[in-house]
């Protein structure tokens, strides 16, 4: 970094309203939409959010000084919240989250009134990319570029008829067919031709995080489509001055793995398979449904436990493990999606073990969280006049975006000692390093 990078900056107050604009309106949308309502209602806490919930360490362990991060950093209150969305199904979000399954009737008995009033605007969509879903709620153009344009008007008119101040953007639609960086990723000028010329290779996640970025709004990809993961909008963040993250909300079995796999290679216990297999219901399982979708996500999820365990820094270890990844769709699971692990570990002499997991988890339940700290952080991130790709926030994304010579650090607790460090710099804090050796000076002294 550069001195003028590593300058602690000034962050502009998070005054007036903060729009959220969400692509897809589906399950996790309409939870985390629900969610930050019943919290504003005084009808729950936001479980599973640190922004709202967790605590940051500031100075010595002596000080005792632990605040909120909400009451650390200038962040965005929920209060301050304004939603929109696209989707190419017309349903309003009360109707929405009704097919999605994922909240009671107690919740929606609570805040339907707050959800029946966001209507999707139409969507950019093709099911060339998404080919198991269908909807009539979609723009026309002649080509990619009005389309583009199309989203940049919706994007001014939210921001005018909401009142917002700021806005973010937070894509939460569907896994994409899987597709490679080519030369019309390769720079501004080729993906705007691109988009003029009807280019295959621009999906309609690239023509929102291109139009966000046009509109100096932050955007986060929360699928692990390429979208914003490429040279030209990179490079167009930076230029745009716009904070970029992604990709691929970390939620269930890929949560567990950085939360185990950094705990075994931390007691140098070998492996020598892990074979995962999921079973969900709802329009996500659908879509991964199509072999094209499914190897966009399984790119995402297998590069995981490689990135951790290091085989090329512990062959004897870690060499040739065997990683296999299946989804099945089962309609009946709903979106209550169950990831089942086997894990086949060496010990001590070379002796075998096995650890075996059965999460019954949420999908949703997890990603809304995720959604309401990514809009937050990224906000900040802006008013802090970072741009480009925040790395910082990888604690939430199965596979982080980096710069592009360096490799996505996945340990979870790595992530987070950088994302809150991250936070301690913004506010003039020194950063923890965990050494401690200071509280035994005397002791050393004396002897």
């Amino acid at each position: 970094m550069t001195d003028k990078q590593t300058e602690q900056p000034k962050i502009a107050p998070p005054t007036g309203k903060l729009g959220v604009l969400i692509p897809g309106l589906g399950a996790v949308a309409t939870t985390f939409v629900a969610g930050v309502e019943a919290v504003r209602r005084g009808l729950a806490q936001p479980i599973g959010s640190l922004t709202q919930m967790a605590t940051i360490r500031l100075g010595k362990r002596t000080e005792a000084r632990t605040p909120l991060i909400k009451d650390f950093v200038p962040l965005a209150s929920p209060a301050d919240l304004e939603f929109g969305a696209w989707d190419p199904i017309p349903d309003d979000g009360l109707r929405s989250a009704q097919v999605a399954g994922v909240l009671g009737d107690r919740h929606l008995r609570e805040v339907g009134d707050f959800l029946a009033g966001i209507k999707p605007m139409p969507a950019v969509f093709s099911q060339d990319y998404v080919k198991k879903l269908k909807g009539d709620n979609v723009k026309q153009g002649k080509n990619k570029r009005e389309l583009a344009e199309a989203l940049r008007a919706d994007i001014r008119r939210f921001r005018e008829e909401r009142g917002c101040d700021r806005l973010v953007m937070v894509w939460c639609a569907s896994t994409e067919v899987f597709l490679s960086p080519g030369p019309v990723h390769q720079s501004i000028e080729a993906f705007e031709e691109g988009l003029e010329k009807d280019d295959p290779g621009i999906s309609p996640s690239m023509i929102y995080a291109y139009a966000s970025i046009q509109e100096r709004v932050p955007f986060a990809n929360g699928a692990p489509n390429l979208t914003v993961d490429t040279p030209a909008l990179r490079e167009l963040a930076i230029e745009r001055r716009v904070p970029v993250a992604g990709k691929d909300f970390k939620t269930g079995q890929t949560l567990m793995k950085t939360i185990l796999a950094p705990g075994l290679k931390a007691r140098m216990l070998g492996l020598q398979g892990w074979f995962s297999t999921n079973i969900l219901g709802n329009r996500d399982g659908e879509v991964l449904d199509d072999p094209e979708s499914f190897k966009t996500k399984e790119e995402s999820k297998l590069g995981v436990l490689h990135h951790i365990l290091q085989p090329d820094l512990y062959p004897v270890l870690y060499d040739n493990f065997y990683h296999k990844v299946r989804i099945n769709y089962y309609p009946p699971r709903g979106d209550n999606k169950e990831g089942w692990d086997n894990i086949d570990i060496v010990g001590w002499l070379g002796y075998p073990m096995q650890i075996k997991i059965d999460f019954l988890c949420r999908d949703s339940i997890l990603a809304a969280p995720i959604v309401l700290d990514l809009a937050l952080f990224l906000d900040l991130a802006q008013r802090a006049n970072m741009s480009g790709i925040q790395e910082w926030l990888s604690f939430y994304f199965k596979s982080p975006m980096t710069a592009p010579e360096l490799y996505p650090e996945h340990d979870l607790f790595i992530q987070l000692t950088k994302l809150k460090n991250t936070l301690r710099w913004l506010m003039g804090e020194v950063p923890i390093t965990h050494l401690g050796v200071e509280y035994y000076d005397e002791y050393l002294r004396e002897a």
